[in-house]
């Protein structure tokens, strides 16, 4: 048989580079050789040679992540390419990349999520006001970034600019969110027309990072992941039940990862992740370890998904 000639995209140029080019370099060895032919592109600098490839290409790895690779910046440049991809397109991407917008859809569709106000850079506010209203402590966090960057838990009204400035070093527009305490839980969903859910991991960062923050996220040890979480059976399935719906409200295709907070007994929906972490600590792989995916069968599922997804467009 043939083999599939796969371009595997990462590095890029947002903040999120490094952890991408690991991802990138995993994918790669995880990869069945035997099945396809993988030609690695960095969007910083290849992005005229994959222009130039593209007639001998099958389908995209789309290991990107933040601004330009999950924001549907790479997958509108594959679809002028006619070249499939895993995962979310244009519309998804985007979306579900703006937390504002993805909080405002979340809220239509009925899934509860924390309080929350945006705000734009040159917008005249007054944070202190903006705390008195959604209470201490908040979540200041830059509205189109991934892994965590430049979020700040603020627990004290003295620490509000700070926090606010430097989220404002990642974006033009900031969330400025309630915190709510309680259980970190992820849900991963695979799938195209149907979703099939993963088994929900608990997340518990060690008692030096007050929430699952990029050090936490990225470095081995620090973390404890904890799959299937250690909630009852009726939670698991509340919890799966959103990951999918949220994985269909915001427009998402191939695959995603919900991230949630249990507080007691009320689940409330962060964030949707388009592009899930594909290292060694990353959430989305381990859950499918856990469901007895391993991560070859992981991407080569993506792989299969991405081009019946490229197909359905062309009709």
């Amino acid at each position: 048989m043939k083999k599939l000639s796969v371009a595997l995209l990462s590095g890029g140029i947002s903040s999120e580079r490094e952890i991408s080019i690991k991802s990138g370099d995993q994918v790669y060895e995880a990869l069945d050789k035997e099945k396809y032919t993988i030609i690695r592109y960095d969007p910083k600098t290849d992005l005229a040679r994959l222009v130039s490839d593209a007639s001998q290409i099958d389908v995209a790895l789309i290991i990107l992540h933040g601004p330009y690779g999950e924001d549907g910046t790479i997958q509108g440049f594959l679809d002028l390419l006619n070249i499939p991809y895993q995962g979310s397109g244009v519309l998804g991407s985007a979306v579900a990349m703006d937390k504002v917008i993805s909080k405002q859809l979340y809220e239509r569709s009925g899934l509860p999520v924390p309080a929350y106000s945006a705000v734009k850079r040159n917008d005249v506010f007054d944070p202190k006001d903006l705390a008195e209203q959604l209470g201490l402590p908040l979540v200041v966090k830059p509205v189109n970034a991934g892994s965590s960057v430049g979020i700040t838990i603020v627990e004290s009204m003295d620490d509000i600019d700070d926090a606010v400035e430097s989220a404002f070093d990642h974006d033009d527009t900031i969330l400025i969110e309630a915190f709510i305490p309680g259980i970190e839980l992820t849900a991963g969903v695979i799938g195209n027309e149907v979703l099939n859910a993963l088994p929900i991991i608990e997340i518990i960062p060690d008692t030096e990072h007050a929430f699952f923050d990029y050090e936490a996220k990225y470095t081995a040890g620090v973390t404890q992941e904890i799959c299937p979480a250690r909630i009852d059976d009726a939670l698991t399935e509340k919890a799966k039940t959103y990951a999918k719906k949220a994985h269909q409200t915001l427009s998402c295709r191939g695959y995603s990862r919900t991230d949630m907070i249990l507080n007691n007994e009320d689940l409330y929906v962060l964030e949707t992740n388009t592009i899930p972490g594909m290292t060694a600590t990353s959430l989305f792989p381990q859950a499918a370890e856990v469901a007895g995916i391993s991560f070859p069968r992981v991407l080569d599922k993506l792989i299969e998904l991405g081009i019946e997804e490229g197909k359905l467009k062309k009709r």
